[in-house]
């Protein structure tokens, strides 16, 4: 159902032209007075298809048992009110907050666990009940990778710091798993980075760690005694490239510390720990914003990290829309979530006037189902007179799967 008749053949076509993943290059989709810029890589990544993948098949399977998700199975509405619907239900909110007692449930119950993983405690409360909690886990590979290579560097010793937000479900989880066997700190951003890097160096009192950091450390972390030998992980949602650029401060601050010659026995290098999939639609993101759009079109949910990072890229080049799905758009105004004040906005006149062919960059977050897509373009054409035929623009994309399948 959630497989589209646009979008899955352009990534199709895409994937056979350029098998190795080199060409960044957006498609054009020329629908006349109308044409969209489609990113090389951008949706559904291989953790959330699996998730869904397993979520729907358990529902299927189990007609008969009481079915929950520990939280949303991913950041996109239309996934989780479809898993609802089948009567499956949601112990607790993306906040934490419980709605369901664990206590409640019993051995018969099936708990799935989401695409971010869960805690170490939430795991213990199952098991208190009788109920496994890997039985039916969907927990991301990437994230898994990031938990084994923190665990790696816990037997030797290092503390850990968390590049995501400490209150996101995934960061909880990796914070959980990591404090099992390291001292831990999570960051925000750069800026936090060097306050961190700072109080590192003596630069800052130590006394800033916990005004800033407090909250989200491991407790009696000490920076100054806990960093003399660290790694940095991340929540695989996050901009690679300022999880890279936190790296790069807090190395710069082991260096000063310690120096450069013993920067080995004090840094680890967890570069490869980064999400290949997050880098992908990244990067490509990065080539959608060098085209000569109009404007761009997010889609996704609103509590999507991944989808709020895409939209931070390609506002910096024109106006962008962070859209839910096609219910948001209308001629005249366009509904779209501003991230930075977390509010819900309403804009006239989004459709510049005068423009043909008008121009649109349009991509989704890596939860967002590829039909949503689909759909927000379709409304965007009906909105326009003289456009093509979908079918017809698609074709050579068809035909190219067709010569391949041949």
């Amino acid at each position: 159902m959630y497989k589209s008749p646009i979008i899955r053949k352009v990534k199709e076509a895409t994937k056979i032209m350029d098998p190795m993943k080199k060409d960044l290059e957006p498609t054009l989709l020329d629908f006349g007075p109308v044409q969209f810029y489609i990113p090389r890589f951008f949706g559904f990544c291989y953790g959330v298809e699996n998730a869904i993948d397993i979520a729907y098949r358990t529902v299927a399977e189990n007609p008969d048992k009481n079915i929950y998700l520990l939280s949303e199975m991913i950041h996109n509405p239309t996934v989780n009110e479809d898993l609802l619907k089948k009567g499956v239900k949601f112990l607790f909110d993306t906040d934490g907050t419980e709605r369901i007692p664990i206590s409640s449930l019993n051995a018969d119950d099936i708990v799935i666990v989401p695409a971010f993983g869960t805690t170490i405690e939430i795991q213990e409360q199952l098991k208190e009940v009788g109920i496994d909690p890997y039985q039916y886990n969907t927990t991301c590979p990437f994230v898994e990778k990031v938990w084994k290579r923190g665990k790696q560097l816990g037997k030797k010793d290092y503390s850990l710091v968390v590049h995501g937000k400490h209150q996101h479900e995934e960061t909880r989880a990796t914070f959980s798993h990591s404090a099992d066997h390291s001292e831990v700190v999570v960051v925000l951003n750069p800026e936090e980075a060097q306050i961190l890097a700072d109080i590192l160096t003596e630069d800052r009192p130590l006394s800033d760690f916990e005004k800033y950091f407090g909250h989200k450390s491991t407790p009696g972390f000490n920076p100054l005694e806990d960093m003399i030998r660290f790694g940095v992980i991340n929540q695989t949602t996050m901009l690679a490239t300022e999880t890279q650029r936190v790296m790069e401060i807090l190395r710069e601050a082991a260096i000063k510390r310690y120096g450069e010659a013993d920067i080995l026995d004090h840094f680890a290098d967890t570069s490869d720990t980064l999400c290949y999939a997050t880098n992908e639609n990244q990067s490509a993101t990065l080539a959608l914003a060098e085209t000569d759009s109009d404007l761009a079109i997010v889609v996704g949910g609103y509590n999507s990290s991944n989808t709020m990072h895409l939209v931070e890229i390609l506002e910096h080049q024109f106006p962008t829309y962070h859209v839910r799905d096609k219910g948001e758009l209308s001629p005249g105004t366009i509904k779209h979530f501003n991230q930075w004040d977390k509010e819900m906005k309403e804009s006239n006149n989004w459709l510049p006037s005068g423009k043909e062919p008008l121009k649109i960059a349009l991509t989704s977050g890596a939860s967002c189902p590829d039909i949503l897509v689909d759909e927000v373009l379709l409304q965007v054409l009906d909105y326009f007179e003289g456009t093509r035929e979908a079918d017809e623009v698609i074709a050579p994309f068809e035909d190219k799967m067709e010569a391949e399948e041949a």
